[in-house]
């Protein structure tokens, strides 16, 4: 799955006509570089959330076979944060444990290796697997700490930053409304309370596309060849 439905307020005015996924960044979309990298590790069927010009999203990408993929979209009357949408589109998503992608960061993440993460959630003692990564400036404290064996808590560890990437399955949605905002984290944190959220650190490119001119520096490395993703 990837989430497509924020506003994207502190990107305006770009966002007040463009759904934030589709700001270009090395000549297509933020969105795109994520569906072509999900296809080249195997992902075929993917669903896309949205709200704000979602309308938008749906005409730029379609189906999704000029990617080699199927898309399916779980369009959004108001955006329901990232645990309502995700618990909204579960019927799309099926029975079993799913990736998630944000839609505006930008990476170079291993899908496979995180296909791999999902595949080992049992729904019990496994409900989740995130990658995180360093933090960066304008989140210092990080969210989570990363302990030595592999288990992510909500303190203690390496305190690293949740990169918006991650596998879960679906009982850790199991009880809430389909069609009322919720947030992610406090389900992780009572997970992870429960010892069911494991991570690994994502050390290759990573960006938080959340301003305009983070938007423009990713814009000019990838124009200038530098850090390519292939």
């Amino acid at each position: 799955m990837i989430l497509a439905a924020g506003r994207g307020e502190r990107m305006r005015p770009l966002t007040d006509h463009c759904p934030k996924p589709l700001l270009e960044a090395g000549g297509k979309p933020l969105i795109v570089w994520h569906i072509e990298r999900l296809a080249a590790a195997g992902c075929r069927e993917l669903v896309i959330n949205h709200a704000h010009l979602g309308a938008m999203i749906e005409a730029a990408l379609g189906d999704g076979s000029r990617f080699g993929v199927r898309i399916r979209y779980s369009p959004e009357g108001s955006a329901l944060e990232t645990a309502g949408g995700i618990a909204r589109a579960l019927p799309l998503l099926g029975g079993a444990p799913f990736i998630v992608v944000n839609g505006d960061v930008f990476c170079d993440a291993d899908f496979g290796a995180l296909g791999r993460a999902a595949a080992g959630l049992d729904g019990k003692g496994r409900l989740a697997h995130l990658l995180l990564v360093a933090n960066p400036e304008h989140n210092p404290a990080g969210d989570f700490g990363l302990q030595a064996d592999g288990q992510v808590r909500d303190e203690g560890g390496q305190r690293l930053t949740f990169s918006g990437l991650g596998a879960y399955h679906p009982a850790l949605f199991a009880g809430l409304p389909p069609d009322t905002p919720a947030k992610l984290a406090p389900l992780l944190r009572a997970a992870m309370a429960r010892g069911q959220v494991s991570g690994s650190r994502l050390d290759g490119r990573w960006v938080d596309v959340g301003t305009p001119q983070r938007l423009l520096d990713l814009d000019a490395s990838l124009r200038a060849g530098r850090h390519p993703i292939s």
